[in-house]
């Protein structure tokens, strides 16, 4: 498996508690999971299986954790020195947020909930592992539409919508937007 694209789950945690702040909101405990475990499955798509961070998420009852962030997060915000995150990481995040950051923690809950990758995993048992194959096989797959016996599966947008694209200007001084350049059947 490839290196996490950041050294710690803490980082993107703290990424997102900041830029709630930073958006006049307080960020409950659940909705920042939700947001950390989908930021971990798009990234993982949108980088042919790299890991965002260093994490393993779990079945929980109420929806996919980190265990060592919620945890480490359960009394208040640990005193741990957050490192700025590459550019690309963190243009990635804000992509994230603007996609998913105004639903609420019960709307993001029932949505990733309703996934394949969490489901799978509690029907193992509670605090069974979801795997980074899983969330990249659901959230990386062409048809968004699925079909469940356990229940409706709410629709996971694609990585095209989730994900902005980098716009840059060309020679004429007209924006462009960019994406890294990967050869087919890649990764």
């Amino acid at each position: 498996m490839a290196a996490a694209a950041v050294d710690s789950s803490f980082d993107v945690a703290y990424w997102f508690v900041d830029r709630a702040l930073n958006d006049g909101e307080y960020i409950q405990p659940q909705k920042l999971h939700r947001l950390m475990f989908l930021s971990q499955a798009y990234f993982a798509v949108a980088y042919h299986g790299r890991p965002l961070m260093p994490a393993l998420f779990i079945a929980d009852q109420f929806g996919p954790v980190e265990p060592g962030v919620f945890r480490a997060c359960s009394i208040q915000r640990p005193p741990i020195e957050p490192i700025p995150l590459p550019e690309a990481v963190s243009q990635f995040l804000d992509s994230v947020w603007r996609r998913f950051g105004a639903q609420s923690a019960n709307s993001l809950s029932t949505l990733v909930n309703s996934h394949p990758p969490y489901q799978d995993a509690l029907a193992k048992g509670p605090r069974s592992e979801i795997t980074l194959t899983s969330m990249v096989k659901f959230y990386g797959r062409k048809n968004a539409a699925t079909e469940q016996t356990r229940g409706p599966v709410f629709e996971a947008p694609p990585l095209e919508q989730v994900v902005r694209p980098k716009i840059m200007v060309s020679q004429s001084g007209k924006p462009v937007s960019v994406k890294k350049w990967a050869p087919k059947g890649s990764g």
